[in-house]
This record gives C-alpha cells, structure tokens and sequence, in this order.
C-alpha cells in the first residue's frame, strides 16, 4: 500500500496531497501545482466543531465543519439524544491539491497550524465520476478531521439555533456567516453532482436572518 509523501514500490516519493472540504475548498493552501474535485465515501460534512480562534473566540465560540466517519456520527447522535436533520449524507465533496514537493514541509508546517484547534490528520481515498463511473482518484491523501472525542466537538445542533449562532459570531478572520456562504458557493462550483443537505439548510437559514434582520449588526 502507498501513502502519499512516502516511498512506493517503485523507489520514487509520492506527492503531498491534502483534501479540503471546509475552508480549504476557497482559500487553498499555498503551492498548489494541481487542484481534483472529487467525494469521500463513508462521512458526513457538518458545523460540529467550536471555532474558538478562527470564525469566534473563547467567550463565544463559532461554527465551522468538521469530517466525521457516517457510523461515529449516527453512534455519537443516538448516544446524546441528538437527531441529525438529514441522516442519508453519506458523501462529502472537495478538493484534493497537489502540494510543489520543494514546498511539502513548509505546506505540512502551515496547515498543522491553521487546523490546530482540534483536527487530527487522517488518510482518506477520493473518488469521481468519469464517463459515468465511480473510481478512486488519489489513494490515501491526507485529510484534517475533527474526531468526535476531541475537545472542541460539539455534535449535532438543530438547524435554526446553528443558524443563528453561525449568523451572530465572529472571530479573528471573520463573520462566522462569511465561512458558511463561501463554503457553501464553492461546494456548488466543484461538479454538476455535488451537492451537501446541511450546508445548503444552513445557508438558506442565515440568507434568511440576514433579511430578518437586514442592516442590523450581530451582536
């Protein structure tokens, strides 16, 4: 078996490949020499992590997404007494980049800060649609994921109170609500297929508090 930014059987170095499905997808890492849309299998996107130095702070913590294995997430749910909204996602789009090898250590260094707050790395396989058929892309490329025991966890929300605390936070690099609508944009650019219940529900829920409550400032 390969793993990227190791050596495979043929004595030569496999490239650094990381999958994005949050803010990776609009703001890519640095020294990009190639960008693959494709899915992972088995996982759900959803906002369960506590963003306490990104899109909130400490006091008030906001709401970005995390990757969760679909059958932690349904265990994880039914042991806390919390009903996920739509509970067939089972597929998660993004994109994989290709990292410059004269680039890798510096790229690791940056994105093991920029996810400190609770991710874990972890490999994953990619998969696309071509001429109509599912295949794996990339094989074992790495993925930054929130695990469910990690301290900044916080499970399943309903919809309308995610809503609005996405609405009202924010934090260092901006209005939580900015994260969710860029997000949210792009996962629609990546293919004719790709689609996300959560992230679309929370949208239309925030669209819908921002004409609510049109030029009044979050507080």
């Amino acid at each position: 078996m390969t793993v990227n930014g190791k050596i495979n059987e043929n004595g030569a170095k496999k490239p650094y490949v990381v999958f994005g499905y949050g803010s990776l997808i609009f703001k890519p890492p640095p020294h990009v020499i190639k960008e693959t849309p494709g899915y992972l299998k088995g996982y759900v996107r959803r906002f369960a992590q506590a963003s306490h130095d990104h899109r909130g702070t400490p006091e008030n913590p906001g709401r970005v997404v995390t990757l969760v294995h679909k059958e932690d997430w349904d265990t994880f749910s039914a042991a806390h007494d919390q009903k996920d909204a739509f509970p067939e996602d089972a597929v998660v789009w993004g994109v994989a980049y290709t990292i410059d090898p004269a680039y890798e250590s510096e790229v690791r260094e940056y994105l093991d800060y920029r996810e400190k707050d609770g991710y874990t790395l972890e490999e994953v396989d990619i998969y696309s649609l071509e001429d109509g058929h599912e295949k794996i892309v990339i094989p074992k490329a790495h993925c930054y994921v929130g695990r469910n025991d990690n301290p900044s966890f916080v499970g399943s929300e309903p919809i309308d109170v995610l809503a609005e605390r996405i609405w009202r936070s924010v934090g260092p690099s901006g209005k939580n609500k900015e994260y969710l609508y860029k997000l949210a944009d792009a996962v629609r650019k990546l293919a004719p297929e790709s689609h996300d219940s959560h992230l679309f529900a929370l949208e239309t829920r925030c669209r819908e508090l921002d004409k609510e409550f049109n030029g009044v400032e979050q507080q």
